[in-house]
C-alpha cells in the first residue's frame, strides 16, 4: 500500500470514529468512557496521519 492510500484510509477511519462520536454522544444513555476511548482512538489517527503527511512533504 502506497503511503498515499494508507493515509487516505486512516483520514477514513478518523471520519468513521467522528461520526460514531457524534451518534453516541446524542445516547444519552451511553457511558463516557466509551466517547472517550473512541476519542482517543481518534486522536491516535490524526497523530499518524500529521505524521505520515510531514514525511511525505519532507521526503
Amino acid at each position: 500500500m502506497s503511503l498515499n492510500a494508507h493515509v487516505e484510509e486512516l483520514k477514513r477511519k478518523h471520519q468513521t470514529l467522528s461520526e460514531r462520536v457524534e451518534h453516541l454522544q446524542r445516547a444519552p444513555s451511553t457511558p463516557d468512557s466509551e466517547i472517550a476511548e473512541l476519542k482517543k482512538q481518534k486522536l491516535k489517527i490524526k497523530e499518524q496521519i500529521s505524521k505520515m503527511e510531514s514525511d511525505m512533504v519532507a521526503g
